[in-house]
């Protein structure tokens, strides 16, 4: 039997037919599912996914509604720069393509934020075409099952990878490609892959040669570094919380966020310094509030309490932060400062955890109530 053989056999009888993406061939219930899987696993997907449909089930919906609305959907789930491409690349489908997917891979990878396996992911589902997906999962099991010893990320590597890809997808991708994502998630796993129970054993390359725990040969990681910030909660007198509206691009784009306070003043928000440490529990650092919410927010407020240090991991870097806590004493807006006014809003707790919130924000919010 070749590999895909055995693959739809196992999947047959092991595969995770109940996902609720897996019950569909519409194109954007397919593409969306493939969207938020996105360096997400399947299970922190599955409440997103119908909660997202309930209120967008369909390209016009997604393309006509607020950004805002967009992103509290997406609230939680991460890679924020996928909720924005989402709605561009369904604008882009009813503009320019009379509200359907293109069903073609130029077109489909002309998309905001669909690449080459993404777009093969759901021509292959929504429209029967045999097309090679190469995701992390089916990349693993090529690597393993042919013993690749080079650089999984490099490019040589990976042009070979699709090659194989291409060469072992049979007629029947769409349940092919499911079988692969299925395995490389269920058994052929990034660590400690379950060789005992493998039905590839007598196929695998890695796996004869002892080197199934060595490969994918490992890409070194850099450290990631710390930064450090703090968070300003600003309460008036009767509970609201004034949040500001994050820009589109970077760090939480188009998110609302509580403001970033850096007490030099003039250097990036997470600065992390010595002079910044011995700042945390100081007079100064009240003062430092005081003129800072005058100056930006125009708005008068005494400093209630600090939070201890949390932390929350991106990508790149790892954040340190505390949250300031403060009230309003004046609600006058100092002359001058109204600009600045205008990047934000006061918002009840409630309202504020239904809005689109980054993580560190909507936990700081949740554990002060």
């Amino acid at each position: 039997m070749q590999i895909a053989d055995i693959l739809l056999v196992w999947y047959g009888e092991n595969g995770r037919h109940d996902l609720p993406w897996r019950q569909t061939r519409d194109s954007y219930r397919l593409w969306l599912a493939e969207i938020m899987l996105q360096q997400t696993q399947v299970e922190s997907v599955r409440p997103y996914y119908q909660r997202f449909l309930d209120a967008l089930p369909n390209w016009e919906a997604l393309a006509v509604a607020p950004q805002d609305q967009v992103l509290a959907l997406w609230s939680g789930l991460g890679y924020y720069a996928r909720a924005r491409n989402a709605q561009r690349a369904a604008q882009k489908i009813v503009a320019d393509f009379a509200g359907e997917f293109p069903n073609t891979p130029e077109s489909a990878e002309s998309l905001p934020g669909v690449g080459r396996s993404t777009a093969a992911a759901v021509l292959a589902s929504a429209f029967a075409q045999q097309r090679a997906i190469l995701d992390a999962n089916a990349r693993r099991v090529l690597i393993r099952t042919q013993a690749i010893r080079s650089d999984p990320k490099a490019s040589k590597t990976l042009q070979h990878l699709w090659r194989l890809a291409e060469a072992l997808t049979p007629a029947d991708a769409h349940t092919y490609n499911q079988a692969i994502q299925d395995f490389g998630a269920m058994i052929c796993v990034p660590r400690h892959p379950h060789c005992a129970a493998c039905p590839l054993q007598r196929c695998c390359l890695a796996y004869a040669g002892g080197l199934s725990e060595q490969l994918p040969l490992p890409t070194r990681k850099p450290e990631k570094p710390d930064r450090c910030g703090f968070f300003l909660q600003l309460e008036d007198r009767s509970g609201r919380i004034f949040l500001e509206k994050r820009p589109d691009s970077g760090i939480w784009g188009g998110l609302w966020c509580l403001p970033q306070f850096n007490p030099e003043g003039s250097s990036p928000p997470f600065l992390c310094n010595d002079q910044q440490k011995a700042l945390a529990d100081g007079i100064l650092l009240r003062e430092r509030v005081r003129q800072f919410c005058v100056l930006r927010h125009g708005l008068t407020v005494e400093v209630k309490a600090l939070t201890m240090v949390q932390k929350h991991v991106f990508t790149h870097f790892q954040l340190h932060f505390r949250c300031i806590l403060a009230t309003v004493q004046d609600d006058q807006i100092v002359p001058g400062v109204a600009d600045q006014i205008l990047t934000g809003r006061w918002f009840t707790r409630e309202n504020a955890l239904a809005e689109g919130l980054p993580t560190p924000v909507r936990k700081i919010l949740s554990q002060t109530s």
